[in-house]
């Protein structure tokens, strides 16, 4: 009976211990989750205000990229050289795609749904031209240039709606 009453005690001694001890653990445990979310806020939030600019500076790449492609704008900026209907519509598409390519890198700093609706607005853009180049009522140059732009005058152009898109997302930035 009397190791019986000595393990008790022991046990009695021991449980305040044990408790003082798991008390202890969680509490640090939760401590040091919350220091490193802490931690963790504080990275991002210096990584945001480094981020925010180089984003916008995108966001205003991929506006000017859309604004040169817009059919009604290219057309007067890149002239044909000659009446050769097909010469034209290489030198068009070609334009677009040299933008294109000087702007694929801003892909990185924006959203994916406004870079694949960026995408289609250029397809879409080069689609209209080849298919105004088949029409058989255009079959020069300068016809080529009267058609678009007759066609885009009453019309949305894909750049314009991609553009409305690049604009909603970046007054979200903020």
């Amino acid at each position: 009976m009397e190791d019986a009453t000595q393990i008790i005690s022991y046990f009695a001694y021991l449980l305040p211990a044990i408790v003082v001890g798991l008390v202890a653990y969680f509490f640090f445990k939760g401590h040091t989750a919350n220091e490193e979310g802490r931690r963790r806020y504080l990275i991002q939030k210096e990584a945001q205000k480094n981020i925010i600019p180089i984003r916008l500076q995108a966001y205003e790449r991929i506006t000017l990229f859309l604004e040169r492609i817009d059919p009604k704008k290219i057309l007067l900026r890149v002239k044909p050289f000659s009446n050769d209907l097909q010469e034209y519509e290489t030198l068009l598409i070609q334009n677009i795609d040299n933008e294109y390519e000087h702007n694929l890198v801003q892909q990185i700093y924006i959203t994916p749904e406004c870079w694949n609706l960026i995408n289609a607005a250029k397809n879409a853009t080069i689609q209209v031209i080849r298919q105004a180049s088949m029409n058989e009522k255009v079959d020069d140059s300068d016809k080529l240039r009267a058609f678009l732009l007759n066609h885009f005058m009453d019309e949305v152009t894909p750049s314009h709606k991609a553009l409305l898109f690049v604009k909603k997302e970046v007054s979200e930035l903020f």
